[in-house]
C-alpha cells in the first residue's frame, strides 16, 4: 500500500479539482445568463477556452519541458485559484471574460506538466492501472459535480460555488506540494527558454515523428476516431430533445447514467489492468467507444439512447487509460510536454473544424443521418487502429515489446 502513497495523493488532489471544477462550470454560466440574460453570452464562455489553447500551446510545451513539473503544477493552480476567486467581484461581462481567458491561458500549462510528471512519479509496470483510477476520478467527478453544484447553488448561491473551486485548485496544489520532486530522470541540462528554442523545438518534434512512424499513426487514428466523437458530442442534446422528444429532465438523467458507466468502466479497467493488454485497451475500448456513438445516434427512445450511453461511457475508461498509458511508454520524457502541447493546439483546430461542418451538414440534411456518418467514419478509423497494432510488423511497438502488453 506504501507504494500507492503519492499516486493516491495525486489522484485526491486532482479530482478535488475535477470536482471544483464541475461546481464552477454550472455556477458560471448561470452567473453568465443573469448577468447578462443571454444565451449567446453564455456560449461564447466556451470559444475562451480553444482560444487560450491556440495562443498558449505553440509555446507553453517548451516551458514545461524545461522547468520543474511539479512545481509548475503548484504554481497554475495557486494563480488559477486567485484568479477564479476574483470573480464574483466583476460586474462587466467582458472583465468576466478577460479574466476567463487568463485562466484558460494559465491553465494550459498544467495537462501537459501533469502528463510528464505522472510518466516520471508512476512507474510503468502500475501506469496502467493509475490511467484507469485517473478515468474513474473524472468520472466520478462528472457524476457527483452537476448534482452537488445544484444543491450549493439553492443553498449558497453561485458566487459561493466560484469561491468553492477556488478553495479546491489552492487544495490541489497543497496536496501535489506535498508529492516527491521526481526531477529530471533524462540527466540532461534543463535550456534557457529562447525564442531560438522554441523554433528548434519544433524541429525536434518533426525529428520524433520521423523517428516513430507507428506511433505517429497509432495517434493519428486513436485522435481521429476521438475527435469525431468529441464533435458528435456537441449535438446530442439537440438529438435528445429534437429527434427522440425528450425532456430536459431526461436529458440530465441520461447524462448522469452515462457517468455511471465511464464510472463503472474505470473501475473494471483497474481491476483487470495487469490481466489485458495495453493494446487492447487502446484498440478495443476506442473501437467499442466508435460503436457506441453509431447506437446512440441509432437510438429511437430513451432507453435505447440511454442504453448506447452507458455502452458508451464504459469503454471509453478503456480506451482513455489505454491511450495515456502507450502516450507515457513511447513519448520521450524529455519531450512529452512539447509534444502534448503541440498535438492538443492542432486538435483543437480540427474539432472546431469539424464541430462546424457537423453542424453546418445538420442544417443542410437530417441530424441523424448526419451524425451516423460521423459516427461510421470514427468507427472506421477505429477498426483500423485494431487492425494496425494487433498485425504483427517490424516496427509494431506492441510486437517488439517497446510497450508493456
Amino acid at each position: 500500500m506504501s507504494t500507492w502513497k503519492n499516486p493516491i495523493l495525486l489522484l485526491s488532489g486532482v479530482g478535488i479539482s475535477y470536482l471544483g471544477n464541475w461546481i464552477y462550470l454550472i455556477a458560471i454560466n448561470l452567473m453568465i445568463l443573469d448577468l447578462t440574460g443571454s444565451a449567446a453570452a453564455v456560449a461564447g464562455l466556451y470559444v475562451l477556452k480553444p482560444i487560450a489553447v491556440l495562443l498558449m500551446n505553440v509555446w507553453s510545451g517548451s516551458v514545461v519541458d524545461r522547468v520543474n513539473e511539479r512545481k509548475i503544477m503548484v504554481f497554475v493552480d495557486i494563480i488559477r485559484g486567485a484568479l477564479v476567486l476574483c470573480i464574483p467581484f466583476l460586474s462587466s461581462l467582458w472583465g468576466i471574460y478577460s479574466l476567463i481567458l487568463l485562466i484558460n491561458m494559465i491553465g494550459a500549462f498544467f495537462g501537459p506538466a501533469s502528463s510528464v510528471y505522472i510518466t516520471k512519479l508512476i512507474p510503468q509496470t502500475k501506469r496502467k492501472r493509475f490511467n484507469s483510477f485517473l478515468s474513474m476520478t473524472n468520472s466520478g467527478a462528472f457524476l457527483i459535480g452537476p448534482g452537488l453544484a445544484g444543491v450549493l447553488i439553492m443553498m449558497v448561491g453561485t458566487e459561493l460555488c466560484i469561491v468553492i473551486n477556488a478553495i479546491t485548485f489552492l487544495v490541489c496544489a497543497f496536496l501535489i506540494f506535498l508529492l516527491p520532486d521526481v526531477g529530471d530522470q533524462s540527466g540532461k541540462v534543463r535550456e534557457p527558454m529562447r525564442w531560438k528554442g522554441i523554433v528548434n523545438d519544433w524541429k525536434i518534434l518533426r525529428a520524433f515523428a520521423g523517428r516513430a512512424p507507428f506511433f505517429i499513426t497509432i495517434y493519428l487514428l486513436f485522435q481521429g476516431a476521438m475527435i469525431m466523437g468529441f464533435a458528435l458530442d456537441s449535438q446530442e442534446v439537440t438529438y435528445i430533445k429534437q429527434h427522440l422528444n425528450l425532456s430536459d429532465q431526461n436529458y440530465g438523467l441520461i447524462v448522469s447514467v452515462t457517468a455511471v458507466g465511464s464510472l463503472t468502466g474505470g473501475s473494471v479497467a483497474a481491476i483487470f489492468a495487469n490481466k489485458l493488454s495495453t493494446r487492447l485497451y487502446l484498440a478495443g475500448g476506442i473501437l467499442l467507444s466508435s460503436i457506441g456513438y453509431v447506437l446512440f445516434y441509432s437510438s429511437f427512445n430513451m432507453l435505447t439512447a440511454t442504453a448506447a450511453f452507458i455502452f458508451l461511457g464504459f469503454f471509453m475508461a478503456f480506451a482513455n487509460a489505454g491511450y495515456a498509458t502507450y502516450f507515457q511508454s513511447t513519448v520521450p520524457v524529455d519531450l512529452m510536454g512539447r509534444f502534448g502541447s503541440v498535438a492538443n493546439m492542432i486538435q483543437g483546430l480540427i474539432q472546431i473544424l469539424l464541430t462546424t461542418l457537423l453542424g453546418l451538414f445538420a442544417q443542410w440534411f437530417t441530424l441523424q443521418v448526419v451524425s451516423l456518418i460521423f459516427a461510421g467514419v470514427g468507427t472506421v478509423l477505429a477498426l483500423l487502429l485494431l487492425f494496425k497494432v494487433f498485425v504483427p510488423t517490424e516496427h509494431n511497438d506492441f510486437s517488439n515489446h517497446h510497450v508493456s502488453l
